[in-house]
């Protein structure tokens, strides 16, 4: 087949990204989809540097078979850790830190997270507080990640002080920039970095809260018109909630997808304009939205997944995503760089 241009759009939420992990190892597949850029937020950050990494290594696959061990690496490493859910880092408080591991465990561990999480800040923890996330994020090979070579990479996060978005692009992009990409507020410590763009130090939370994932970066004329967004957060949950975990599953779920559906809002408006012929030609990109999502794997799941990460749930979500990749692929492979397979005007009606 022809070689195709797609940029990539991945989207954080929690342990959940496995299904990223499953959607990239699939496109990985096809020696014909060649990835131009990558955006991505929190554990979408998380894997675009994965994924960026091994493609910019090159080889006789292009890169492709060192993109799949470092996202297999990845979660391998994710899979390993616990302390999400705050019962390791509350036990650290006390002096007999096992029985009170014993003591959670008897528990709901999600009961307890949604309980500490709104006692105890990060900040309560003084000593104790470790981001568990940065003994990962450290070990990526940030040569590789920044390179020249291979697809451009976006990370986004959340400026606490502005409250507006940052992109860190290129060689910005450093551990610092992905742990601030996956930085939670109720379980991490915000993440300071010195801003060259702002001239000061400035703290970051996720950026799921203002781009998640931000699809502008991808609009340069140097990258394809088409995007793939690897949605994970659910855009429909059938039913009111009503429980107060379900209520509060679903404001998460409408918080972290809303600045995806105002920039695919605003995207389906210029395609509107543009075959209307009320733009003049090349004013705006006539940007093409793919779509690789599996609304009823997360409902199932629930939020309560997002901050355990066991092993059988990840494993249960890459296959997810590798089969919603395969479908895609499927019914839509000869839709990129032809029309988009998304029907933005239906999304939003």
């Amino acid at each position: 087949m022809k070689t195709k241009r797609i940029n990539l759009a991945l989207q954080g939420g929690g342990a959940h990204g496995a299904f990223t992990w499953g959607v990239l190892d699939r496109l990985l597949d096809e020696s014909w989809l060649e990835i131009a850029a990558i955006s991505g937020t929190s554990a979408g950050a998380l894997n675009g540097a994965a994924l960026k990494s091994g493609l910019a290594q090159g080889g006789a696959d292009g890169g492709r078979a060192a993109a799949r061990a470092n996202l297999d690496w990845l979660w391998s490493q994710v899979s390993e850790i616990s302390d999400l859910r705050l019962d390791r880092w509350v036990s650290a408080l006390f002096p007999y830190p096992q029985a009170i591991n014993r003591w959670i465990e008897a528990f709901s561990p999600q009961a307890w997270m949604d309980q500490m999480a709104r006692l105890v800040s990060p900040y309560d923890l003084g000593p104790f507080y470790v981001n568990p996330l940065a003994r990962i994020v450290e070990r990526f090979e940030f040569d590789a990640v920044c390179a020249a070579e291979g697809p451009a990479f976006f990370v986004s996060a959340t400026n606490v002080r502005t409250g507006k978005i940052r992109v860190f692009s290129d060689g910005e992009v450093s551990a610092e920039a992905i742990l601030a990409s996956a930085c939670l507020p109720t379980l991490f410590q915000a993440v300071e970095i010195d801003d060259p763009k702002t001239g000061q130090r400035e703290a970051f939370w996720d950026g799921g809260f203002t781009g998640n994932p931000a699809l502008f970066p991808l609009f340069e004329p140097q990258f394809p018109r088409d995007v793939l967004i690897v949605n994970i957060n659910p855009l429909l949950r059938e039913g009111i909630p009503k429980s107060p975990g379900e209520i509060e599953e679903r404001i998460n779920e409408i918080s972290f997808n809303s600045s995806l559906l105002r920039e695919l809002r605003a995207i389906s408006f210029v395609r509107r304009l543009i075959s209307e012929q009320r733009l003049p030609a090349g004013a705006m990109k006539d940007v093409l939205i793919h779509m690789v999502a599996d609304d009823a794997v997360m409902t199932d799941l629930g939020a309560g997944s997002k901050v355990a990460p066991g092993i059988g749930t990840l494993e249960r979500l890459k296959r997810a995503g590798q089969a919603a990749a395969d479908r895609f692929l499927s019914a839509h492979g000869a839709d990129i760089g032809v029309r988009p397979s998304v029907d933005l005007a239906a999304l939003f009606s």
